[in-house]
């Protein structure tokens, strides 16, 4: 007798086995042979199929296949429409035949058919000039791509804009899905990271917001990805040009797609004319009204695409140093941040960029504290990081050297929810392993062009107010001292800092509370209180000259200084706005006089960031002191109002409660003079916001951003409050273009 007959479910499953075997066996035998190409995100192995999956594919043993494996643990740097590129070849191939055909998908991999010829990247490196005849063809290439119409696609997005034509809504959706797909899942990770580089959170939403009126442009499909490593050339008399790469097509305007390969094939700049001319005459040939505004609107969308490239060459950078820890991998990552900072600056209003040493310094301890932790890695794994004490600042009895260098250690990695960037510091919220209390790491940015003059140390103020017991609020100082200059091989200069307690609460999760609308009634009361117990500190331990009469006289002497030390671009735009020059504001200051009062210690600078709300009987703490100086009490409480919104019944409120506390000799004649402060602090704004604008400088700063964009009505009250009108009836509107340039193919 035979065999008995093998039930059909039972057949069905023993194939479906041997299928899944010979799969597995095929792509287990691919992953072990170097790739022929190696992309972010996955790598492509090409070898001939064997006989057993041939007969599955139902193609001849030994053609050559491409089998595609996702890179595991990739961070998402990369705007996607359609979740797999499967789908999209399949869709593209009925228009388009020369693309690859995705052969088989299976978890975690897929087999294409293998497009033979050499890649464009082979042939020249970036920089170097494409052959014209190559050029030409790529145009034509893309002006095939464009004729794909909706309806052979699959279904779009329901954020896309339901008018196909509407170029101004698509680069708009472009920059929400920037930062729904790159910046929002990698903020926790990496946040903290562009946030110390100078790059806000809401920089892609305030792009978006941006986007001006273009003109209509009837969509169509865009590779989204067409470079020198996704073109394929044939061998001579073979098919025209073939592009891989196809997981990052979409439908849109097609001026993106020419933007995206203008910037990433990286053409010398000489040749980027006659790359979009090639495309114009392309593109005009099969769809006339896709080359309508093109050069008027390709810089926007050349922004965007230095814009959205930001965060995935930072992230690269950075799991670079994760990967393997090393000078010259930090020299590599260092050169590739500082070029893209400097290629998104003026797209998303970053300010300016931050100088090589101070990129390689925030680069450096991210190496130390990611790198150390990822299992793998290759490079030291340290604890801790070396660094030098400033003996000004002995240790501290609840937190030693060891804690210090392990608090430096984790800053690096720190999440974004504890990284926070002001004007002049980064500030670091570390809990160290052990330590009972949470402490902040600040350091100095290296580009700041503060116009204001800091007179006192800060660590020296800070222990003043510690040891004169006053019910003041202030952080307390833990270490002061310089790191990563300690480090073998180091070129850059010492990367100073300072260790402060936290002074937001233990909940590390929560962000702190700044009255950034104005304060609540009993905050101001606890203010001025505050104010009142500063009065009382001894300052003569941190200036021992201080405390001589003419305080009016020399902040107004300040003012001057700063006036005549700005930029000459400044100058030159505050005299066209109506601003007078130094000397002519020396002249008018001077016909104000202001009544001698007792000095006392001073904050110096209590903006709404520099409050941090708590929830005892303090109300407030004081933060941020490096502008700290001695002088009138009154100038305190009316540069306070001035920086942070005050309603009037609040300000009354403060003024009389502030006179009852403080002794007559600090006090008296106020009411004739608080107002004489208050018109030198609107002119200063003017100078100090106006130079801002003009310089970019910490525009990343809330406070500072804040600032610029109120500019026309700080230079309305100025000019008003000298006396003068402006010569110039739009000049209120002209600092806007200063905060956001134009230029072609370098900002939106």
């Amino acid at each position: 007798m035979g065999a008995p007959p093998v039930p059909r479910a039972a057949a069905q499953g023993h194939a479906g086995r041997v299928r899944t075997d010979v799969v597995r066996a095929f792509v287990a035998r691919a992953v072990a042979t170097r790739p022929r190409g190696t992309g972010f995100h996955h790598d492509d192995h090409v070898l001939p199929l064997t006989e057993p999956l041939a007969r599955l594919l139902g193609r001849e043993p030994g053609t050559p296949v491409t089998v595609r494996v996702p890179r595991p643990d990739v961070p998402p740097v990369v705007i996607r429409t359609w979740a797999g590129e499967p789908e999209i070849l399949r869709a593209v191939r009925a228009v388009l035949p020369n693309v690859p055909e995705c052969l088989l998908e299976g978890d975690g991999f897929a087999l294409h058919s293998h497009v033979e010829g050499t890649s464009l990247a082979e042939l020249s490196g970036p920089g170097e000039p494409v052959d014209g005849t190559l050029l030409t063809e790529l145009a034509e290439l893309l002006a095939a791509i464009v004729q794909v119409r909706v309806a052979a696609l699959p279904p779009l997005p329901p954020s896309w804009p339901g008018n196909h034509t509407d170029s101004q809504g698509f680069l708009r959706a472009l920059a929400h899905q920037a930062d729904r797909q790159v910046r929002r899942p990698n903020w926790r990770r990496y946040g903290g990271l562009f946030t110390a580089l100078g790059v806000p959170e809401d920089a892609l939403q305030r792009f978006a917001e941006r986007v001006p009126s273009m003109t209509r442009r009837p969509y169509g499909l865009f590779h989204g990805d067409l470079h020198r490593g996704s073109v394929v050339v044939p061998a001579a008399g073979a098919p025209p040009l073939h592009c891989l790469g196809w997981e990052l097509a979409g439908y849109g305007d097609p001026l993106h797609d020419l933007a995206v390969h203008l910037v990433r094939m990286r053409y010398p700049d000489h040749q980027w004319p006659e790359a979009t001319g090639a495309w114009e005459s392309a593109v005009r040939r099969v769809r006339p009204a896709a080359v309508a505004g093109l050069h008027k609107d390709l810089r926007h969308y050349i922004a965007f695409e230095h814009a959205q490239s930001l965060y995935a060459d930072v992230i690269r950078a950075a799991r670079s140093l994760e990967d393997a820890f090393g000078q010259e991998r930090l020299d590599e990552a260092t050169a590739a941040v500082h070029a893209a900072l400097g290629r998104a600056t003026e797209p998303l209003r970053l300010g300016r960029v931050p100088e090589r040493g101070e990129i390689e310094r925030i680069l450096f301890r991210r190496g130390v504290s990611a790198g150390a932790r990822r299992p793998g890695a290759v490079g030291p794994a340290r604890r801790g990081i070396a660094w030098l004490p400033d003996r000004r600042v002995p240790e501290h009895p609840a937190f030693s050297h060891s804690a210090v260098a392990d608090a430096l250690f984790l800053e690096g990695a720190a999440p974004a929810e504890r990284v926070f960037k002001g004007a002049a510091h980064l500030s670091t919220v570390i809990q160290v392993p052990g330590a009972s209390f949470p402490v902040v790491v600040r350091r100095e940015a290296t580009v700041v062009l503060r116009r204001e003059r800091s007179f006192l140390s800060e660590h020296a103020v800070l222990a003043a107010i510690e040891r004169s017991g006053a019910p003041v609020a202030a952080p307390r100082v833990l270490a002061l001292g310089e790191s990563h200059a300690t480090d073998p091989g180091h070129r850059y200069g010492g990367d100073r800092f300072a260790v402060h307690t936290y002074e937001a609460g233990r909940d590390l999760g929560r962000r702190p509370e700044h009255p950034v609308h104005g304060l609540r009634p009993h905050e101001a009361d606890r203010l001025v209180d505050q104010l009142a117990a500063l009065a009382g500190i001894d300052y003569t331990p941190v200036d021992p000259v201080a405390g001589r009469p003419g305080f009016h006289g020399w902040l107004s002497d300040q003012l001057v200084a700063l006036v005549a030390g700005l930029p000459r671009k400044s100058q030159q735009l505050a005299r066209f706005l109506g601003l007078p020059d130094a000397p002519r504001l020396r002249e008018i200051l001077a016909r104000h006089q202001v009544t001698d009062r007792a000095p006392a210690l001073l904050h110096g600078d209590l903006n709404p960031w520099n409050l941090v709300r708590r929830d005892d009987d303090l109300a407030l703490t004081l933060i941020d002191w490096e502008l700290a100086l001695v002088g009138d009490p009154l100038y305190e409480l009316v540069r306070h109002m001035h920086l942070t919104p005050t309603r009037p019944e609040i300000r009354d409120r403060m003024f009389r409660r502030w006179e009852r506390l403080l002794p007559a000799r600090f006090t008296r004649n106020w009411q004739q003079d608080w107002r004489v402060y208050r018109w030198i602090e609107i002119v200063r704004s003017a100078y100090v916001d106006l130079d801002r604008l003009v310089t970019g400088t910490s525009l990343d700063a809330p406070n500072v951003r804040r600032a610029v964009e109120s500019y026309a009505m700080t230079l309305a009250a100025a000019t008003a409050s000298l006396g003068l009108s402006s010569r110039r009836r739009t000049a209120p509107a002209l600092p806007r273009t200063l905060a956001w340039p134009t230029r072609p193919g370098g900002a939106a």
